[in-house]
């Protein structure tokens, strides 16, 4: 009967294939993300510049800078790695990542592309109509859009042009508490247009 033969545990150095357990580092290469700031431990200059609040501002060991963080219960952060020594201001990261977000978030907010939302109206739109056409007009202006106002004649209804005018005025004045009227009224062609913008927001 034949004997299995045993496996060679004893392969010299590039014989092909890989021991368990292997070199941890070359089969997971460290090729995470950097950081955005590097802080606390992660500093690793012999000496940085502080600033902020509650310090007196100056150049210090990092050890003596991570220690006055320790004792405030906050981060020693790097915000300006290239300067010499790097300047560092003891705060608390988290809150300042957030707040970070939030400033970024809101200018992403107010750089928002401005559409324009169209109105049509005839000479003899009814009540129900025109309430109807207002309560779009002022969700289009909350939401930070223009809203173009007309009314569109047709054949002999363009003797009517007072009635339109008088129309849109009424509409403008509907939107008031959300929108100015940017015009009055004027005449293109076979259609009477009054631009809406919205107002700006109410701060709280």
């Amino acid at each position: 009967m034949a004997v299995p033969q045993r496996p060679n545990f004893n392969r010299p150095p590039g014989a092909g294939g890989s021991r368990p357990g292997g070199n941890f580092r070359s089969r997971f290469p460290q090729n995470r993300k950097e950081a955005e700031h590097r802080i606390n431990h992660h500093i690793r200059v012999p000496e940085i510049r502080l600033v902020g609040d509650n310090v007196e501002v100056g150049v210090y060991p990092t050890q003596v800078a991570l220690k006055m963080a320790q004792e405030q219960a906050l981060d020693l952060v790097e915000i300006s790695p290239t300067a010499d020594p790097p300047v560092c201001r003891i705060i608390d990261y988290n809150k300042f990542l957030y707040d970070k977000k939030k400033k970024e978030k809101e200018i992403k907010a107010k750089s928002k592309t401005t559409e324009i939302k169209e109105i049509r109206f005839t000479p003899n739109t009814d009540d129900h109509d025109f309430d109807f056409k207002a309560k779009h007009a002022e969700g289009f202006l909350k939401d930070g859009n223009k809203v173009k106002a007309f009314v569109q004649f047709k054949g002999r209804a363009i003797q009517f042009q007072d009635r339109g005018q008088l129309l849109l005025l009424k509409f403008a004045e509907r939107l008031a508490e959300f929108g100015t009227l940017e015009n009055m009224p004027k005449l293109e062609g076979r259609r009477m247009l009054a631009m809406i913008a919205p107002k700006a927001a109410k701060k709280k």
